[in-house]
């Protein structure tokens, strides 16, 4: 069983907020395919709270979407046949297996029988699934009057405010992704390479000889000081970056499954997070204005989200500026922590490929030393394919959801065509497009080489056979950033220390928002020098 939010959900909503669609990845719903209403952190069975908890949230959406009479209408004029349907019987049946084999065994048993476009109904509500890139060009590329996000992410405007995202209109958010683009681009990001790596060897430098740490933890608490120094600047990651770390942590908790569905709703929880983000927006603003006062300028993002422009002349306002950034910390640093994650897992279990990170490490080492560049880490390609495959096999998204503001025609790789009527839920599944035999050889195999020269497997399979990142109008702007700044980590950890993963290579944690690796990552280290450089 799954949820999905349709408008009708939206009943705590105040007033003035709007929804709509947000193009960058980075800020782009994650398929909330599990959770801990059907899964715990010990084990995926079923308790009978549980049970009746689900059948409590089917009978309120039934309900619901009676009312709202949100049923779904056929063009009659139309030659082309929907999708196949399996029905909510068939899908009650599926509840065991979900619950004992997880979602991606029980989404690649449907996508096995009935194909790479099927829609699933439950009561009176349709969510059509595609699988694979010979579909996926109008979820990825369809305008937004024919694809958009719906109000999928309005869960987002008491986490970022409402000057910025999902609570101000489509043509204000199309120029925050400009500022993104503008902000991240490869010029600018060369201006971080020296701050990242400041960073980096300071923070592994404070590790011991040998020890043993958590890969989770250390991840996340050093992309945070990365994005303090890159993204907000030395005010806070020099003054008070102690306080930020809580109040942020405070924003990420805030992504649960019952402020997902109802995200104005009085709990505990979301009152942290919205104090959170209240002082958050103080501490953000007070920066805006003392650079203003002093007539400072930095260079981090945040110096050019508050110069930048809206195509109308306007400045960005502080509100929408802190919401912005609070935005793009939230969205990169998580991702980066677990793509991170996922590699120091896969290239721990897999020595030969550790190996070739390893080795690339010492031939730039012969042919530049101790120096990294922009244009230095551009030639770590060998350590690039590892990071990238490691996405690939564990995509922090499941899928990634629109909604059909028209009818959609797709075509299958079989020659096939579907239309899809206007009002579908549509969720492109990432996860099983990236295990497709005919576009990756061997996919459940880590073999970073698929992605080297001469087989370019992803680039071979067409657009949108690799989505960790997204695609089309929706590509994520700061993919460029994310790999920079995890193979900095990557590299000073293989000159550096020798690891070992001494935990079991984790499980995916499907009551995560964002997907990412269960429990504890262990590695034990030992304090290395590459020789003979």
């Amino acid at each position: 069983m799954f949820f999905l939010k349709t408008r009708s959900f939206y009943i705590y909503r105040p007033h003035g907020t709007s929804s709509g669609s947000m193009c960058l990845q980075l800020q782009e719903l994650k398929f909330l395919f599990s959770t801990n209403i059907i899964t715990n952190h010990s084990s995926m069975d079923l308790t009978i709270g549980t049970m009746l908890l689900v059948l409590a949230i089917i009978l309120i959406t039934a309900i619901v979407i009676k009312i709202a009479n949100a049923r779904v209408t056929f063009d009659p004029v139309c030659a082309r046949p929907p999708p196949p349907v399996v029905n909510s019987i068939a899908l009650l049946k599926l509840l065991p297996t979900l619950c004992t084999k997880g979602p991606e065994v029980t989404m690649t048993y449907l996508y096995n029988k009935f194909g790479s476009v099927f829609t699933v109904s439950i009561l009176w509500k349709r969510i059509s699934f595609l699988v694979g890139p010979e579909v996926s060009g109008p979820f990825f590329q369809g305008s937004e009057s024919e694809v958009s996000q719906g109000n999928f992410n309005e869960f987002t405007v008491p986490m970022f405010g409402q000057e910025n995202g999902f609570a101000v209109d489509c043509s204000t958010r199309m120029d925050e992704i400009r500022f993104y683009i503008d902000a991240l681009k490869p010029s600018q990001l060369r201006s971080h390479v020296d701050p990242m790596l400041r960073e980096v060897e300071d923070y592994f430098g404070k590790w011991g000889d040998v020890g043993v740490v958590d890969l989770k933890y250390e991840f996340n608490h050093i992309l945070m000081l990365i994005a303090s120094r890159c993204l907000l600047g030395k005010e806070v990651r020099e003054k008070i970056f102690g306080e930020f770390y809580t109040l942020f942590t405070e924003i990420e908790e805030g992504v649960n499954l019952v402020s997902f569905m109802l995200p104005y709703i009085p709990i505990p929880v979301n009152r942290r997070r919205d104090r959170a983000r209240i002082k958050l927006t103080e501490i953000v603003t007070e920066i805006l204005r003392s650079r203003k006062i002093c007539n400072r300028i930095e260079e981090d993002v945040l110096q050019k989200l508050m110069d930048s422009r809206y195509k109308d002349g306007r400045c960005t306002t502080e509100a929408a500026v802190a919401g912005m950034i609070i935005a793009l910390i939230f969205a990169g640093k998580h991702t980066s922590a677990v793509v991170s994650t996922w590699t120091g897992a896969c290239l721990l279990t897999h020595e030969k490929f550790l190996d070739a990170a390893f080795n690339e490490q010492k031939e730039i080492m012969r042919t530049y030393g101790d120096k990294i560049d922009y244009n230095v880490l551009l030639e770590m390609e060998t350590l690039h394919s590892c990071i990238k495959e490691a996405g690939r096999m564990n995509p922090i998204s499941f899928g990634l959801v629109r909604q059909a503001q028209k009818n959609i025609i797709v075509r299958t790789k079989e020659g096939v065509e579907y239309d899809i009527p206007k009002g579908d839920t549509l969720v492109n599944l990432v996860m099983l497009t990236h295990k497709l035999p005919h576009i990756y050889k061997d996919p459940k195999v880590y073999d970073p080489d698929r992605f080297r020269s001469g087989r370019d497997e992803d680039k071979v399979g067409g657009k949108f056979s690799y989505g960790t990142f997204g695609g089309g109008r929706h590509v994520c702007a700061g993919e460029a950033y994310a790999f920079m700044q995890i193979k900095i980590i990557w590299s000073h950890l293989l000159r550096n220390f020798e690891l070992k993963l001494t935990s079991p290579f984790p499980k995916t944690d499907w009551s995560k928002y964002a997907l990412e690796p269960k429990g504890k990552v262990m590695v034990s280290y030992k304090r290395y020098r590459v020789p003979g450089i």
